[in-house]
C-alpha cells in the first residue's frame, strides 16, 4: 500500500520504519526541515531501539522517504495517518492544533482526488476529537463526506518506549474505531501479518481506550508503590508482597472486577480497605491512592440513588439487595444503603432477591436481617412478579441470572435502572444503565 504519515516524532518514525519494512511504500510529512532531511539521508529522527536500521534500509530501497509537501504526499498514497503530537495545554486540556493543521492540509488535497483514500488517527486524543475536529474540518477542507466519499478510522497505538518495534509487531491488540466497514477493511489490511486480537468498534470507544489503557498503567504503579510504602514501614519486603501477588492470574491480573456498574461492598473489601489506610496512617504515610477507593465507593452509591430519584416515581421496586448475585451476604451491602435512602427520601418500596428471602427463613445470617436491618426484611416480596407489577421504577441491583428475562416484560410506563448490565444493553428510552 502507499501510505503518507502525517508526523515525524516517536509514533509517527516508528510506523514509517515498520510500514516500510514490511514492503509498503511510505512517504514522511512533517514540518520540521532537520526531520525530513533526516529520513531522506537514511538516519531516524529518534533514538530508538530497531528503528535506525529499518529507515535506512527503507530510504536505501526506495520504500521510505520525507517530505514537507503535504499535499503531494496524500496524491501520492492512498492512506494517511495522522501521528502529531497532542501535548496537554497548562489546565491539562490537549493542543490538537497539530491535529486540526494536519486535516485542514489533507483534507484541501482530498478534494483534489477521485479515488477513495482513508484517513487514519493514531494521535492519542480524548473521545469526542474525532467528531468535533476531525471529521468536521476534514470534511470543509474536502468539500467530501466521511464514510461516502473518503474513509475514516482511528487507530490507537500501543508502543512502550525501547521497546516499540517490538511492541509494533506483538501488539496486545489491534483496535480499529470506524466509520463505516469500508474504511476500517482497508486500514486492517496493514496488519494482516499481525498476531493480535483484532477489535472493530465505533470511533468515540477506540478513542477512549488508549486513554483507559493509560490511566490503568498509571493506576498500577501508584497502587505498587503505595503497597510498598505501607511494607517497608511495616518491615516487609513489599517486592516480594507483588511478586506473590502478580502470580494470581485468575483475579488480580485478569478481567475479574473490571467491569463497570454499581458500588462494590460484602464483609471484606470494605473493610480491609479501611485497616489498610489506618495502618497507613499510624505510619505516618501518605495514601492517597488506597485513601480515596471508599471515597470513590461512596460517588458511585450516590450517582445510584440520584439515578432513582430523578426518575421521579414514588413506587420503586429492587431485584436482588446481597451484594452480589448467588449469596445471601447484606454485610455492607451498596444496595442496603440505596434502599434505607430511598426510604429516607419517601419511596415505597418492596423488594425481592430469592437468596435474601430464603434467608430471613433460615439462613446463617437470619439474625442480621431480622434484627439489624428489620424495616428492609420488611419489604421483601416472595416473588419477582409482585414487585415488577408494584414498581415505576424498577431498579436491578445484581446479575441473578432470575432477572435476565425482566426487561422484555417491563410495561412502556416503567423505568428500569440497571446496576449490572444485565442483558448487555445499553441506555435508551424507559432505561438507563449506570455506566452504559
Amino acid at each position: 500500500m502507499r501510505i503518507s504519515i502525517f508526523g515525524l516524532g516517536y509514533v509517527g518514525t516508528v510506523c514509517a520504519a515498520c510500514l516500510s519494512s514490511d514492503g509498503h511504500q511510505v512517504i514522511g510529512v512533517d514540518v520540521s526541515p532537520t526531520k525530513v532531511d533526516l529520513v531522506n539521508r537514511g538516519l531516524s529522527p529518534i533514538i530508538e531501539a530497531d528503528v535506525f536500521p529499518r529507515v535506512t534500509q527503507a530510504v536505501g530501497e526506495r520504500r521510505l522517504w520525507a517530505t514537507s509537501d503535504a499535499r503531494a504526499a496524500v496524491l501520492e498514497s492512498e492512506l494517511t495517518m495522522i501521528c502529531v503530537g497532542t501535548p496537554s495545554q497548562s489546565n491539562g486540556s490537549l493542543d490538537l492544533s497539530r491535529v486540526r493543521a494536519a486535516c485542514e492540509q489533507i483534507g484541501a488535497a482530498l478534494g483534489e482526488k477521485d479515488a477513495y483514500h482513508v484517513v487514519v488517527v493514531r494521535s492519542t486524543m480524548l473521545p469526542g476529537s474525532m467528531r468535533d475536529v476531525v471529521l468536521p474540518t476534514l470534511e470543509v477542507a474536502s468539500g467530501k463526506k466521511a464514510g461516502r466519499d473518503f474513509g475514516l478510522c482511528v487507530n490507537p497505538e500501543f508502543m512502550r518506549e525501547g521497546t516499540a518495534v517490538w511492541d509494533f509487531r506483538h501488539p496486545p491488540k489491534t483496535v480499529i474505531g470506524e466509520i463505516d466497514e469500508r474504511s476500517g477493511d482497508t486500514l486492517l489490511q496493514l496488519y494482516l501479518g499481525i498476531d493480535a486480537p483484532v477489535i472493530r468498534t465505533r470511533i468515540e470507544i477506540a478513542e477512549m481506550v488508549k486513554y483507559t489503557d493509560n490511566a490503568w498503567h498509571a493506576v498500577k504503579v501508584a497502587f505498587a508503590n503505595e503497597i510498598g510504602n505501607i511494607s517497608k514501614a511495616s518491615g516487609v519486603d513489599g517486592q516480594s508482597v507483588m511478586e506473590i501477588f502478580c502470580k494470581d492470574t485468575k483475579l488480580n491480573l485478569s478481567s475479574y472486577y473490571l467491569r463497570p456498574g454499581f458500588a462494590f461492598g460484602g464483609s471484606c473489601l470494605p473493610k480491609d480497605l479501611r485497616a489498610l489506610t489506618y495502618k497507613g496512617r499510624m505510619l505516618d504515610l501518605e495514601l492517597p491512592l488506597l485513601s480515596s477507593v471508599l471515597r470513590s465507593n461512596q460517588v458511585q452509591l450516590e450517582k445510584g440513588i440520584r439515578m432513582v430519584l430523578d426518575k421521579g416515581h414514588r413506587r420503586v421496586g429492587v431485584l436482588g439487595i446481597s451484594f452480589k448475585a448467588g449469596t445471601d451476604d447484606l454485610r455492607e451491602s451498596p444496595l442496603v444503603d440505596l434502599i434505607e435512602h430511598l426510604l429516607g427520601k419517601g419511596c415505597e418500596l418492596k423488594v425481592y432477591d430469592r437468596n435474601v428471602r430464603l434467608a430471613a427463613l433460615m439462613g446463617a445470617n437470619r439474625d442480621f436481617i431480622m434484627n439489624r436491618i428489620p424495616h428492609i426484611a420488611a419489604l421483601l416480596a416472595p416473588d419477582m412478579a409482585q414487585v415488577v407489577q408494584f414498581a415505576d421504577t424498577l431498579v436491578i441491583g445484581n446479575g441473578d441470572p432470575e432477572f435476565q428475562e425482566v426487561l422484555a416484560n417491563v410495561r412502556p410506563d416503567q423505568t428500569v435502572v440497571d446496576l449490572v448490565r444485565i442483558n448487555g444493553g445499553c441506555s435508551r428510552e424507559n432505561y438507563e444503565g449506570i455506566c452504559w
